[in-house]
């Protein structure tokens, strides 16, 4: 490399770029490979020029090397010879293979003044079968100084060549278009036929006409080919040391600008990532609100059929009083126990059965709801996958751990809390705050029993009362519809209280479980949450020192092309 004063600058100044690009990706969790891109640009300053030989096997790439170099340096054949990279430099001992840290790659040395300060390379066809080998010549692509791509006359610019031509654009490399086999033209116009054809192809990859040669490898290898002695004097022009300096500049600062490029694309896809993932998580509580909602509302329905069960049990006890404090039945009266066990069969009945069961179903209910709420909300993250431009980085790593994280609370919850475990655990909760409020009436048995053990107690102690005022030396006219007024209001207090108490007892257990699940989800997504704040800054942050690094980028890229 020519190295003036101001080149040197140069090379200072790009030094310390790419050394600031590469810390960049790496700090914002570029994938491994394109960090290893920008660690391999600033090596390639420091590195021989590498004039880079690529195209299809069937090209003639083996044999157009060792016509340039006027040596049968590689083996040539019809099917695919080289099964790896050769790196072709100036030595003293002809044919010296020598190796390097990469299995695939040799290096061979040849006593050839052409190779002074250059590296030839060449490598396999970007079309063979074997797909390491495209692979190979694909990953060696962006170390390229220079690029002579090879096509054949008989099958210019294919398919599969104009997508690899494609890569060279992408990593804005300097491309050379040569076309091998012009022998085969036998006339004037197809060789300007096919010329107009390979400049119209790459002037529509590349965006611009590179210089097209049409050689005859086999012409020069058996006397001479004036297609090759124009290649040599486009090549004289541009491995000068001028031009050599400015492409060996040049390169390594259009990788970086491709690096970039990616990272402002995975950016990009991040904040849209982002954005969506703040309106899931918005969903997500609209949600919770909803299935709270719906919980409220299918209570109300339950505590209604508790409501109604007892209603029913009012009017047995009524119709019980107005039968049974009757002088008629006076008999009756004398024997309190007969007429307890008559209250309870007549009145009571089936209402403690009645009300566990009506339990039983309410509890049964609020568990699958909030367990298919559970479930939507694990399906729903599921489907929350990275997408594919934000793939293998490490946003995509974190974000994908915290959402398995959230999906996995959904799982546990899922796992542990069976119907029979959260019911038990709400029956358990409802039961003992049943005992509080009966006055441990309830203590050890269910809730309906313990309703029974509540409403015997009123049976006693409204028939007890009944009893003490009747004897037969102090009946007088009204104590008996006395008696039945006031076992009537007590009855409606005593029914009153029982339905406030279970209405307070269930309301209370219902918001505590759910609260439960909202701890729950909460606990879950907090993570996540400030996942998404802390990205959201991070994005901010490196869209802004993503904005200063390309813009030096292109005042140097610019400077450097003043060079030529």
């Amino acid at each position: 490399m020519l190295v003036s004063d101001h080149v040197q600058a140069l090379l200072t100044r790009e030094r310390t770029l790419l050394a600031d690009i590469q810390a960049f990706l790496d700090t914002q969790g570029a994938p491994p490979e394109v960090v290893e891109h920008a660690r391999t640009a600033a090596r390639a300053l420091d590195e021989t020029f590498l004039l880079v030989v690529v195209g299809e096997f069937n090209a003639g790439k083996s044999s157009f090397v060792n016509a340039l170099l006027g040596a049968q340096v590689l083996p040539e054949g019809v099917t695919p010879t080289t099964d790896r990279i050769y790196v072709l430099v100036h030595g003293e001992k002809p044919g010296q293979m020598e190796p390097t840290r990469d299995p695939f790659v040799s290096r061979l040395t040849y006593p050839l003044p052409s190779l002074e300060g250059v590296a030839l390379v060449d490598t396999p066809g970007t079309n063979a079968i074997i797909r390491q080998h495209q692979a190979l010549t694909e990953g060696f692509l962006p170390r390229a100084d220079l690029v002579l791509f090879l096509t054949s006359a008989d099958r210019p610019f294919t398919e599969s060549e104009r997508q690899f031509l494609s890569l060279a654009a992408r990593w804005g490399r300097s491309v050379i278009m040569v076309v091998n086999k012009a022998d085969l033209l036998e006339t004037p116009e197809q060789k300007a036929q096919v010329r107009e054809f390979v400049e119209a192809g790459a002037r529509g990859v590349l965006g611009l006409t590179p210089p097209v040669l049409l050689i005859s490898a086999r012409g020069e290898q058996r006397g001479g080919d004036p297609g090759f002695l124009a290649l040599r004097e486009v090549l004289k022009m541009r491995l000068s040391e001028t031009e050599r300096t400015r492409l060996k500049l040049q390169g390594p600062l259009n990788t970086a600008a491709e690096l970039l490029n990616g990272e402002e694309t995975r950016a990009d896809a991040a904040r849209t990532t982002l954005k969506e993932d703040l309106v899931i998580l918005s969903d997500l509580e609209a949600q919770r609100e909803r299935h709270r909602e719906t919980m409220h509302g299918e209570l109300d329905g339950q505590l209604n059929r508790v409501s109604r069960l007892l209603a029913e049990f009012e009017v047995r006890a009524d119709r019980f009083i107005d039968d049974k404090l009757r002088f008629s039945n006076i008999r009756g009266l004398i024997n309190p126990r007969d007429l307890e066990d008559a209250f309870r069969r007549e009145a009571v009945a089936d209402l403690p059965d009645a009300i566990d069961r009506q339990f039983g179903s309410m509890i049964d209910r609020f568990v699958e709801a909030n367990l298919h709420f559970w479930e939507d909300v694990q399906a729903f993250l599921i489907r929350r996958q990275p997408s594919s431009e934000v793939a293998r980085t490490r946003f995509s790593y974190d974000r994908g751990a915290l959402l398995e994280g959230i999906a996995g609370s959904a799982r546990e919850h899922l796992e542990l809390t069976t119907e029979q475990e959260l019911g038990r655990q709400l029956s358990q909760d409802a039961e003992d705050a049943m005992k509080g409020a009966v006055g441990g009436l309830a203590g050890g048995i269910g809730i309906g029993a313990g309703i029974g053990a509540l409403i015997g107690a009123s049976a006693l102690d409204f028939t007890g009362g009944i009893l003490a005022g009747l004897t037969l030396g102090s009946l007088g006219l009204f104590v008996l519809p006395n008696k039945r007024l006031q076992a009537h209001r007590h009855l409606r207090a005593k029914v009153a209280a029982l339905r406030e108490a279970l209405e307070r007892i269930v309301r209370r257990e219902y918001e505590r479980e759910q609260e439960r699940a909202d701890a729950r989800l909460r606990d879950a997504i907090s993570p996540y949450t400030r996942f998404t704040e802390q990205e959201q800054a991070r994005l901010a942050g490196a869209q802004t020192r993503a904005a200063t690094l390309r813009a030096e980028l292109d005042g140097l890229k610019a400077e450097v092309g003043g060079l030529g």
